[in-house]
């Protein structure tokens, strides 16, 4: 169940904590991937890990041209199709409203929203032509129930979640579908450097009493990208503990 073998996919943000989880989740279940970062260096090395078949595309998202050349340069390098999208990169630029700069609010949308849109967009043609596809965006649960200092970020996620439903629609009779996952606090870099106040403070909103490991939502993705899950589209698959039951 959830085999991925002969599928291909794009994972984008591959070079970091929750982008490669995904990335090796999909590769143990048979999936060939075209990974994608911004670190060039940091994208092989973790690619040479995969194992063979594999390969390593660097593109920064925040360029518009380069992110409109990737599905392509993914579909030549995978043999010519494109079976899997995965739009997991993401950037915060966290202000207070008063205080972020016109910049801070148009990176976050051009990295976390229009790579997506532009992305989905370029993988359509190949999906429909091949009358399957699975996108699959990784949003947040902030998206939904928003936070303080990232309006910027918030904004960008809850787009994500309403700019999937939309594609879902549209692709839903070329057996396309289209799905987002949700994850709330995860365990990472940046949540290893709060202190033990502010992680009791997290974790009693959790009702499972832990964060989530990259690993959870690299499940999530492998079930959403499989043939089991063709039934499922437009929808947000939140993995938060219980944080928010939605």
């Amino acid at each position: 169940m959830f085999d991925l073998t002969g599928m291909t996919a794009l994972v984008t943000g591959a070079s970091g904590g929750l982008g490669s989880a995904i990335a090796a989740a999909l590769a143990e279940q048979g999936a060939r991937l075209a990974v994608s970062g911004s670190n060039a260096d940091k994208l092989e090395a973790f690619r040479g890990g995969l194992g063979a078949g594999h390969v390593a595309l660097p593109c920064n998202l925040s360029d518009g041209a380069a992110v409109d050349q990737l599905v392509p340069q993914a579909v030549e390098a995978l043999g010519g199709k494109l079976d899997i999208l995965i739009n997991n990169a993401g950037v915060t630029r966290d202000n207070l409203l008063m205080r972020m700069k016109d910049e801070e609010f148009a990176d976050v949308i051009r990295i976390n929203l229009e790579a997506a849109f532009r992305l989905m967009r370029a993988v359509a043609k190949p999906m429909m032509k091949a009358r399957f596809g699975r996108i699959i965006s990784v949003t947040s649960v902030v998206g939904v129930t928003g936070n303080p200092g990232q309006a910027n970020y918030v904004a960008s996620k809850a787009g994500l979640m309403g700019m999937t439903k939309s594609v879902a629609q549209e692709l839903a009779s070329r057996g396309i579908t289209a799905n987002a996952v949700a994850p709330g606090f995860m365990n990472s870099a940046m949540t290893a450097a709060l202190n033990d106040h502010q992680r009791a403070a997290i974790l009693a909103k959790i009702p499972l009493g832990t964060m989530g490991e990259g690993a959870d939502i690299g499940a999530a993705c492998v079930y959403l990208a499989s043939k089991e899950a063709g039934y499922v589209t437009g929808q947000t698959l939140h993995v938060n503990g219980g944080m928010a039951m939605l």
